[in-house]
């Protein structure tokens, strides 16, 4: 089951491509709910403390059926995450996380970092804003990042060293290289094919690709 997670960023960009399909699991956080309305997604359900929901939008919601868990606001989890959190517990293999960049410095570094959680290394799970994707690499557990030549992508160790990292059919590969925690040696590489293939020995890394957009 794929979940959807639509989180409250001030400036979401509606990602490309995406549409919910029969038997996603649709989750506003929050603002997030809004954002569902104005692409015409309805919620399955919307969570968190509705600090930041219009209350046009809630009226909306309630009319059309979407039911509502109500959060206090003084808590220790994001909406976000309360979010994610119920999208584990239903059981959803693949989560698609949404309007997570942009607004506030410190909510957007909070949600990059929600990827790196223990419990969302056995699913596929993904951050999408506009054209650009954020996918987390773990040892043991190659990716393959199907794109465009010509499309960025950027390669950020988390929580210290990535050791033996390997990345082929860039601009720029690696093999068994270290990228050290605060480098920017993995920014801005360059598909060369229809596809990178990445592995990873030791540590964290956050996978930013950027899909060309050469008319946009």
């Amino acid at each position: 089951m794929r979940a959807i997670v639509v989180a409250g960023s001030p400036e979401v960009r509606r990602p490309a491509g995406l549409q919910p399909e029969p038997g996603d699991l649709v989750i506003g956080a929050d603002l997030g709910a809004a954002h569902c309305l104005r692409w015409g997604w309805r919620p399955n359900l919307v969570i968190g403390d509705l600090d930041s929901l219009p209350t046009a939008a809630q009226a909306t919601l309630t009319a059309q059926g979407s039911p509502f868990i109500i959060m206090p606001t003084r808590k220790d989890e994001t909406d976000l995450e309360l979010a994610l959190d119920h999208a584990l517990q239903a059981g959803a293999a693949v989560i698609v996380i949404v309007g997570v960049l942009g607004g506030r410095i410190d909510h957007t570094l909070a949600n990059l970092l929600l990827l790196t959680r223990a419990d969302l290394a056995e699913r596929e799970v993904r951050m999408v804003d506009g054209n650009q994707t954020v996918r987390v690499l773990r040892p043991g557990r190659p990716l393959t990042i199907a794109g465009q030549p010509g499309d960025t992508l950027s390669l950020i160790p988390v929580g210290g060293a990535a050791i033996g990292v390997t990345a082929r059919h860039l601009e720029w590969p690696l093999h068994e290289a270290t990228l050290a925690l605060g480098s920017a040696r993995g920014v801005s590489n360059i598909l060369i094919g229809p596809a990178a293939e990445l592995s990873i020995e030791q540590g964290l890394i956050l996978v930013v690709h950027i899909e060309d957009q050469p008319n946009a």
